[in-house]
C-alpha cells in the first residue's frame, strides 16, 4: 500500500469531516453507490469515466491464516507497530503494552474499558509509543492495535461496530482526566473513494480532551481479510495537522504491508 493511498481517506475526510459519507454498518457490496463507483461510472456532471479501484477481497494463503491463539499473538506481533518504526525520537510510553489476553471496549457509558477476548478473537496487541516534547513543540502520542479475528467475517463486523460508535457515542472517556470528543467518522470500504489497500477502513477525527488542554485526535481502522489494525494520535500544539497525519499514513500503511506479507496473500 503506498502513502499516497492511505492520504486519499485522510484528506477527504479532514476536508470535510462534518459528514458521514456513510451511515453506520454500510458494506461496499449492496450500496448504489459502490456499484457506481467500482464500475468507474461517467459522474452526473458527464465526463470521463474514474479509475476503477481494486474491489476484489484480499485472499490469504490457506496455510498462512492463523488458526490458535499461539498463531493469532505471533502475527500480531509481527504486524504491529514499535517505537522505533514511527520515526526518529519517538519512544515506548511509561505503559508500552496492553495487557495480554484482553482487548479495549467501548461500554454502554461510553467509557474504554480492557475486557478479556471473546471466542471470536485469536489475539489483540496494543503497543503505545510517544515524541517527547521538545520545548517549542508538545509531546505526541500514538497508538497502534493489530487484532486477529478467527474468521473474516468477524473482522468485518469489528469495522461495521466501529463505525457506530461514533453515533452513539460522539463523546468518550478514555481514562478519569481525559476524553476524545466531537467525534465524526467515515467508512470507506474497497473500491470506494480510491481504496484499493484494505478490505475496509475507517477514518475517525476529533478533539483529545485532557483537564483544560485540547489536541487534534485521529484514530484510523483498517482490515485486511481477518485482521483488523488500528492507529490513533493526539496531537500536540507545534504542529500542523499535516504533520501529524503523516504518523496515520505511516502507520496505516507499515501495518497493511506487514499483514498481506505474513498472511501471504494477495489482492486482486
Amino acid at each position: 500500500m503506498s502513502g499516497a493511498a492511505a492520504a486519499v481517506l485522510l484528506g477527504g475526510c479532514s476536508a470535510g469531516s462534518a459528514e458521514r459519507a456513510d451511515g453506520p454498518g454500510t458494506r461496499a457490496s449492496g450500496s448504489p453507490a459502490a456499484s457506481a463507483s467500482a464500475s468507474g461510472q461517467v459522474s452526473a456532471e458527464g465526463g470521463e469515466p474514474s479509475a476503477t479501484p481494486s474491489v476484489t477481497p484480499f485472499e490469504a494463503a490457506p496455510d498462512r491464516v492463523p488458526r490458535s491463539g499461539r498463531q493469532g499473538v505471533a502475527l500480531a506481533e509481527a504486524v504491529v507497530m514499535r517505537p522505533g518504526d514511527w520515526g526518529t525520537g519517538f519512544r515506548a510510553q511509561p505503559l508500552a503494552r496492553s495487557a495480554e489476553g484482553t482487548r479495549a471496549v467501548l461500554d454502554e457509558e461510553c467509557r474504554w474499558q480492557r475486557r478479556a477476548l471473546p471466542d471470536d478473537v485469536l489475539a489483540s496487541l496494543s503497543l503505545y509509543s510517544e515524541l517527547p516534547d521538545t520545548g517549542d513543540r508538545g509531546t505526541i502520542k500514538v497508538t497502534a492495535t493489530v487484532t486477529v479475528h478467527t474468521t473474516v467475517p468477524g473482522a468485518d463486523d469489528h469495522l461495521s461496530e466501529t463505525l457506530e460508535e461514533a453515533l452513539r457515542c460522539p463523546e468518550q472517556q478514555v481514562r478519569t482526566d481525559e476524553r476524545i470528543a466531537e467525534l465524526m467518522s467515515v467508512g470507506t470500504p474497497r473500491g470506494m473513494r480510491g481504496n484499493n489497500y484494505a478490505d475496509d477502513s475507517i477514518l475517525e477525527t476529533g478533539v483529545y480532551l485532557t483537564g483544560s488542554g485540547k489536541a487534534m485526535y485521529r484514530w484510523m481502522v483498517t482490515r485486511l481479510g481477518q485482521v483488523t489494525m488500528t492507529v490513533s494520535i493526539k496531537g500536540a500544539e507545534g504542529y500542523t495537522v499535516a504533520e501529524l497525519e503523516q504518523y496515520v499514513t505511516r502507520g496505516t500503511t507499515t501495518m497493511l504491508d506487514r499483514a498481506g506479507y505474513e498472511l501471504g496473500g494477495g489482492e486482486g
